[in-house]
């Protein structure tokens, strides 16, 4: 049986650390424009409360999403100790393409992963490389068509990357844009056979009725009808629809795979909002009729890292993988779920043995 191995990661964090008082001068606005009546010391605090973000990563001016996709990717190939010329698809996750800097043309022509199979230097023109623009769990849905593309015999190595300048397309003026970072991660998978690790299963679900408004593009909320656009978040149906579902499609991957909940060794989750996460965990493990959940089921990395979108697992991944996340290891044998939810709205899930 032909099952798809990850043979190495990499990561791009980018070196700019932003803290939540880099934010204390900031004048938020509603988005029906009308000012946030709390002071925003006080709008920082609460904020840091909910999300347990303390600061951000930003990438520096002039480093685009394909030049962090680049670095990541490089460090993957190094790391898996694969030749570049044999990988068979180069995808990369993204949301925005390149942008030299804030408000900047958004720029996906060619496709990044064009750009960084050019930047990689790989001469093969059997590389087929392609972007996927899924939201923010678009890196994981890119190691789910992976792993379909290695089942069905079409590729035996592909690179698979997530790479996100969020802070380009921030408006100062909403709170929201607290949230958002910068990152890139990568993952080499190839064709393995045996059952001695691998991903074992999927899910993917997508509800573009009402819930294709809740994260979209939209105006300052400083300043009505203003160009470019910048992200924007409807918090309380996004959490209410995360809620409702990604639990559910968590634990239909976990049942497919055939493993039990007691021998999960980690959850990878989109880094979104820490309460956030730790509600979706408690939802999962109360749908096996458990109301506790093991106190090292779900490394963390938002506290410092902020949500960069379609890099948060593949850099969480490598952080542990590398030992940066001192009281979460993996060895071969665990069994570990990666989940996210994002822009669409898309949710979906992978069960992976190591």
């Amino acid at each position: 049986m032909n099952r798809s191995k990850i043979m190495g990661t990499g990561a791009y964090i980018p070196t700019e650390k932003i803290p939540n008082d880099y934010f204390s001068t900031a004048a938020f606005f509603e988005q029906d424009h009308s000012p946030v009546r709390n002071p925003t010391g006080m709008v920082i605090q609460k904020f840091k409360a909910i999300t347990g973000i303390a600061e951000r990563r930003y990438a520096p001016p002039g480093v685009t999403a394909s030049d962090m996709a680049f670095m990541a990717a490089r460090e993957a190939i190094a790391n898996a100790a694969v030749d570049p010329e044999s990988i068979d698809q180069l995808i990369v996750a993204h949301n925005y393409g390149d942008m030299d800097y804030p408000g900047a043309p958004r720029d996906a022509v060619p496709s990044l992963a064009s750009r960084v199979k050019h930047k990689l230097g790989i001469k093969s023109p059997s590389c087929v490389p392609y972007d996927i623009i899924f939201g923010c769990p678009g890196w994981l849905q890119a190691v789910i068509q992976a792993d379909l593309a290695i089942r069905a015999g079409a590729a035996g190595t592909v690179l698979v990357i997530g790479a996100e300048t969020l802070s380009r397309v921030l408006d100062s003026s909403d709170r929201d844009s607290m949230i958002f970072s910068d990152g890139a991660g990568a993952c080499i998978l190839q064709k393995h056979q045996g059952d001695d690790g691998g991903v074992l299963s999927t899910s993917v679900r997508s509800d573009t009725g009402a819930e294709a408004g809740f994260i979209l593009s939209g105006s300052r909320n400083d300043t009505p009808g203003t160009e470019p656009k910048f992200i924007k978040m409807k918090g309380r149906k996004v959490y209410e629809y995360v809620l409702n579902h990604v639990p559910q499609a968590m634990k239909a991957c976990l049942d497919q795979s055939g493993e039990l909940i007691s021998d999960l060794k980690m959850v990878f989750l989109h880094q979104a909002n820490e309460k956030m996460d730790e509600a979706i965990i408690a939802r999962f493990y109360g749908l096996y009729g458990m109301d506790r959940f093991p106190d090292d089921i779900m490394p963390m990395n938002i506290g410092w890292m902020g949500n960069s979108s379609v890099a948060t697992i593949p850099t969480l991944l490598h952080q542990v993988l590398g030992g940066q996340l001192e009281s979460f290891k993996l060895a071969k044998g665990d069994i570990i779920l990666m989940a996210s939810v994002g822009a669409g709205m898309n949710i979906n899930a992978l069960t992976y043995k190591w």
